[in-house]
């Protein structure tokens, strides 16, 4: 592996691991001086080990084709990314900002208005919004927090320093992803953990409980905690499964569920009815509730609406809370954060043109090979024009599409995204680009996860990182750098034996992936 690292090259990109003298960045120096040690065959054995592992937990996810629905086995890749912790406290804080800016936010538009009212963000930006729900209109949840599980997604650029691209506010996922990565990894790479201080992250689930619990309408008993998942056919329906069960929450589909004449939600179980206090939902607003969104789901709970609204029951992430999710109201983050916070943003956005603005519309139809346009109210990687690598035909759509409806698109400059070293082919390390979102909790408290699931692009020189769009993931190591120099400088050996364990929290084998 000595002469695959020496000609590795990220072609004046940023590399996480590797800096421009092709040395080992400092919070990787012990991870790639062992990677060097490895022989091809070692290289071999813990990646047939990591995808053993993989098929014996079940971790899956589900890609939708028009060939129909394909469930593939979660993409791993063994190298993880490494990050400082240093620079991960900077970005700690920014996230945690953000997201109580945004849950201001939302709550304000769904009482006064104020910053409508102030000019700070124009009234047809909310009007417009397909996810502005007016049933929401004068509820005050918990906390006054909408939004309490949210995946920011931040990427690197060329300057080293981290953006946040987007924010998912409505039902993010993979965070399940993150946490059985990691499992992987300590079986795959035992002898690292032992050496190099690398930030733990197993107490999400017990972080995510405690959340949910101080939401409980029923402060004096311990609260019921449900899951409610559209089924088995669903794409993260692995993470729901194992969510729940890590948590010890009950794992509902909507028909487990009665709301009763007391505006009280219950769950059916052999014994009669159960009250619930929470629900996770991971179920969008429009299939919640046939008497109030689409009259034909068969996914939701009749009244379940009117059993939040009278405060009987709390729904995690609350009805409402994706008008905050869109690429529109991105661009207008930071005044957000200033608006509420009277802060600067500690972790700036991409450069944003949004498209209903007549300058920065021309601007954008005249520059459509150097941008990516997004509509502003898709995920996965869905909808959008990457300009470098598009065709003259597809530009003419998309300027087509902008000018029929400019208020739905927003374009950014195609970024430099920073790459990291993936095992591509026979074991030999290539540049690939790649992004991380982290996961953040608010309720009565704010937790950030330390570091997040990175997800990575495994063609050569793309920049669409989507599970759903063929993309990969890695490991995310936090390193305290000055406990590692601290630590004996003892050589990492490697073990030969490398054997696959299925972990004890995931049997189930089911689909998984959403919008991760």
């Amino acid at each position: 592996m000595q002469q695959y690292w020496k000609e590795y090259d990220s072609s004046g990109f940023y590399d996480e691991l590797m800096s421009a003298r092709g040395n080992a960045r400092l919070p990787a120096k012990k991870l790639v001086s062992y990677l060097k040690s490895l022989t091809p065959e070692d290289i071999a054995a813990r990646r047939m080990a990591a995808d053993a592992t993989i098929q014996a937990m079940g971790v899956s996810f589900t890609v939708y084709t028009d060939e129909g629905n394909i469930d593939r086995a979660w993409p791993l890749d063994i190298i993880p990314r490494v990050i400082a912790k240093k620079q991960w406290d900077i970005a700690e804080q920014g996230l945690a900002q953000r997201l109580q800016a945004l849950n201001m936010f939302i709550d304000d538009l769904y009482h006064d208005q104020k910053i409508i009212k102030d000019g700070i963000i124009p009234e047809f930006v909310l009007k417009q919004s397909v996810n502005y729900r007016k049933e929401c209109e004068g509820v005050s949840p918990a906390y006054g927090v909408w939004a309490h599980v949210c995946g920011t997604d931040l990427v690197r650029a060329g300057d080293g320093e981290l953006y946040v691209l987007e924010d998912n506010l409505r039902v993010p996922s993979g965070v399940s992803y993150m946490l059985e990565n990691r499992s992987i990894m300590k079986r795959v790479f035992p002898e690292v953990f032992e050496q190099v201080d690398i930030a733990p992250i197993g107490d999400y689930p017990a972080r995510l409980f405690d959340t949910l619990s101080a939401l409980s309408p029923r402060k004096e008993k311990q609260p019921i905690i449900a899951v409610l998942t559209p089924g088995i056919f669903n794409s993260a329906y692995f993470e729901h499964a194992f969510l729940a069960q890590q948590m010890g929450a009950e794992l509902v589909e909507g028909s487990d569920l009665v709301v009763g004449d007391d505006d009280c939600v219950y769950m059916k179980n052999i014994d009669g009815l159960e009250q619930v206090d929470v629900i996770y939902r991971r179920i969008d607003d429009l299939f919640l509730d046939p008497e109030v969104f689409h009259k034909d789901s068969i996914l939701g709970v009749p009244g379940l609406m009117r059993a939040w609204r009278a405060g009987k029951v709390a729904l995690a992430n609350a009805p409402g809370a994706g008008v905050a999710d869109n690429k529109v109201v991105y661009a207008y983050v930071p005044q957000v954060i200033k608006y509420y916070l009277d802060q600067d943003p500690i972790i700036p956005n991409v450069e944003t043109f949004l498209c209903y603005k007549d300058s920065e519309r021309n601007y954008v139809l005249n520059n459509l090979d150097k941008l990516v346009v997004k509509p502003a109210n898709e995920s996965g990687g869905y909808g959008m024009l990457v300009g470098p690598h598009s065709t003259k035909k597809e530009r003419e759509t998309f300027a087509a599409l902008i000018k029929a409806n400019p208020r739905n698109y927003i374009a950014q400059p195609t970024l430099d995204l920073s790459t990291a070293p993936t095992l591509i082919g026979k074991h030999t390390p290539e540049p690939r680009h790649l992004d991380l979102r982290p996961f953040i909790l608010q309720g009565k408290d704010t937790y950030v996860t330390t570091g997040g699931l990175t997800r990575v692009a495994m063609k050569k020189g793309s920049l669409v990182v989507n599970s759903s769009q063929g993309g990969g993931s890695k490991d995310t190591w936090i390193v305290d750098t000055d406990a590692d120099k601290a630590s004996t400088d003892k050589k990492i050996s490697a073990k030969k034996t490398v054997k696959a364990s299925p972990s004890k929290a995931s049997n189930q084998s089911q689909s998984s992936q959403g919008g991760a």
